[in-house]
């Protein structure tokens, strides 16, 4: 690849869209790491249950919300 085609728009778009899913796909390992390990306390069954369920949904607002602050802050810099 010569240096040219680093300059292509559609290129750096693509390259920005793939970054975009790696990061997402990363934010929601974290969040299923941090939650599960947090809320998850039965045994594995086909359901969770209610406060499993709650907790798990109250944990992944908390964490998305955390996340977003810390990116705001970062940008802001």
């Amino acid at each position: 690849m010569d240096a040219s085609a680093l300059n292509n728009p559609r290129l750096k778009a693509l390259i920005e869209e793939e970054r975009t899913k790696a990061l997402t796909n990363e934010l929601v390992a974290k969040l299923t790491l941090a939650c599960w390990d947090k809320c998850v306390t039965g045994s594995i069954g086909s359901s969770f249950s209610r406060s499993e369920a709650s907790c798990l949904s109250n944990c992944a607002k908390r964490f998305a919300e955390v996340k977003m602050m810390t990116m705001q802050r970062f940008t802001e810099r």
